[in-house]
C-alpha cells in the first residue's frame, strides 16, 4: 500500500498574545511576554506560584448560543482557532463527503472551570439538581473536539488524544496517520487548554511551576537558564487544517509545509521525571520515518518548559543526537506552557518561522545553564533558511511526542 502524503493548509490560533495567527507571530516578533500576575490566586491556601498567562475569551457570542452552551472556555477557544484554519485553508467542508472530514483536538482534561464549577455548587449539600444540564459536556474530557466537531458540522473521524503536555501534538500525529492512510481527506488537528488556579495548582503540589517570580512575572519561565525553578501554566488553543497532498494540489491550496515523520512513546521508567534515552529514541524514530538525517534539520522547536529536570533532560537528548549543529529555542517565555494546546500553537509558530526565514530566541534566557550546555541555543533573532523543522513536546506519564515537517515544494514529486 502507498502511503498518501499529507500537508498543511490552514492554521488558526487564539493564545495569550493575540487572537489569531498574526497576533502571536507579531507578539513573538517583538519579544513580549504574556504572563502576568493573576490576581486572587494568593486566596489559594498553599499555592505557591502565582503567575501565569491568559489569552482573552473574545467575540465568543458569534458562536450561536445553542452551540455555545455546551462549550466551557477551552472549547469556545477551539472552535474560534478551528474556525480561523478553516477560512485560512479556504477549505468548503461540504466539498467533500462528510465522512471523510474529522477532527483531532487534544487537552490535557476537560473545562477546568466547568469541573471545578460543578463540585462547588454539587458538594456543600451533595444537590445534584443545582447542576446545569450542559456541564457535563463542558466537563468531558473529549469536549474541545466534539464542540469542534459539532460546530463545524464534521462526521469524519473526532479523537480526543489526552496525554498532557503531548496532546497537541499527539492529535497532530493522529491526523498525519488517518490521512496518509488514506482514511481521511482532511482532519482539523491540535489542542486547547485553559488556565484556572487549579491546574497551575496540580503542577505546583510536585514543585514542578515557577515560584520566584511573582512580583516580576515577565521574568519567567526561563527555559534551559541557570535561575529557571519551573513552569508557567497558560491556555489558548491552535488546530492545523491537514490534508491529502493530491487533494490540496488539485485545488490550488497554499501549502505551508509538509510532515514527512511522527512518533510518539512512552519511557516506562518514571511517572514525572522525565527520560533522555526515550527522547532520543522518538526523535529518532520520527527522523527515520521522514527519511531525513540529524544534520540536515535546520531548527529544533524545544518543548522546554523551565523546569530544571526537564530541560536538563531535552538538553541532553538533543545534544547526544544533533551535538551543537542545530539551531534550537523553545517559545515558553512568550507564551507561558499552554499544555495539550502547546505541540499545536509552537508548531504554528515554527512554521511561521518557516515561512518567514527568522528563527526566534528563547526568551529569559540569558545564563544557558552548564547542564543544558553543548547545544546551539538561539540567544538572538537571526535569519536563516529554515526548510526542516523538529518539533518536541515531552509531558508528565513519560510520553514524548516528535514531528517533522519540511517546507512543500512541489518539484519533489
Amino acid at each position: 500500500m502507498k502511503l498518501k502524503r499529507v500537508v498543511i493548509t490552514g492554521m488558526g490560533a487564539v493564545t495569550p498574545l493575540g487572537h489569531d495567527v498574526p497576533s502571536l507571530m507579531a507578539g513573538i516578533e517583538e519579544g513580549r511576554s504574556a504572563v502576568r500576575y493573576m490576581e486572587g490566586w494568593d486566596q489559594y491556601l498553599g499555592m505557591r506560584s502565582l503567575v501565569g498567562a491568559p489569552a482573552e475569551l473574545k467575540d465568543e457570542k458569534k458562536i450561536p448560543r445553542q452551540q455555545r452552551r455546551s462549550m466551557g472556555r477551552m472549547s469556545i477557544f477551539a472552535a474560534q482557532a478551528a474556525a480561523q484554519a478553516v477560512a485560512d485553508a479556504q477549505i468548503t467542508l461540504s466539498g467533500a463527503p462528510g465522512f471523510r472530514i474529522g477532527c483531532a483536538i487534544g487537552s490535557t482534561m476537560g473545562s477546568a472551570k466547568s469541573i471545578n464549577d460543578t463540585f462547588e455548587i454539587m458538594l456543600p449539600k451533595k444537590d445534584l439538581s443545582q447542576l446545569n444540564s450542559t456541564m457535563f459536556f463542558q466537563c468531558m474530557s473529549h469536549t474541545a473536539a466534539v464542540n469542534v466537531a459539532q460546530y463545524l458540522g464534521l462526521n469524519g473521524y473526532v479523537l480526543s488524544t489526552a496525554a498532557a503536555c503531548a496532546s497537541g501534538l499527539q492529535a497532530i500525529g493522529a491526523g498525519y496517520d488517518l490521512i496518509r492512510l488514506g482514511k481521511q481527506d482532511v482532519m482539523l488537528c491540535g489542542g486547547a487548554e485553559e488556565l484556572h488556579p487549579t491546574v497551575t495548582g496540580s503542577f505546583d503540589i510536585l514543585f514542578a511551576t515557577s515560584a520566584n517570580f511573582n512580583k516580576d512575572p515577565q521574568r519567567t519561565p526561563r527555559p534551559f537558564d541557570e535561575d529557571r525553578d519551573g513552569l508557567v501554566c497558560g491556555e489558548g488553543s491552535g488546530v492545523l487544517v491537514l490534508e491529502d497532498r493530491d487533494r490540496a494540489l488539485a485545488r490550488n491550496a497554499k501549502i505551508y509545509a509538509e510532515i514527512v515523520g511522527y512518533s510518539t512513546n512512552g519511557n516506562g521508567v518514571h511517572m514525572s521525571q522525565p527520560n533522555k534515552d526515550a527522547m532520543v529514541r522518538c526523535m529518532q524514530d520520527a527522523l527515520q520515518e521522514s527519511g531525513i538525517p540529524a544534520g540536515d534539520v535546520d531548527y529544533i522547536n524545544a518543548h522546554a518548559t523551565g523546569t530544571p529536570q526537564g530541560d536538563c533532560e531535552e538538553a541532553a537528548a538533543v545534544r547526544e543526537l544533533f551535538g551543537d549543529a542545530v539551531p534550537i529555542s523553545s517559545l515558553k517565555g512568550y507564551l507561558g506552557h499552554t499544555l495539550g494546546a502547546s505541540g499545536a500553537i509552537e508548531l504554528i509558530a515554527s512554521i511561521g518561522m518557516m515561512e518567514q526565514g527568522t528563527i526566534y530566541p528563547t526568551l529569559n534566557l540569558e545564563r544557558v545553564d552548564e547542564a543544558c550546555g553543548g547545544v546551539r541555543h538561539v540567544l538572538k533573532r537571526e535569519r536563516a533558511d529554515v526548510d526542516v523543522v523538529l518539533k518536541n513536546c515531552f509531558a508528565f506519564g513519560g510520553i514524548n511526542a516528535t514531528l517533522v515537517c519540511r517546507k512543500h515544494r512541489s518539484e519533489r514529486g
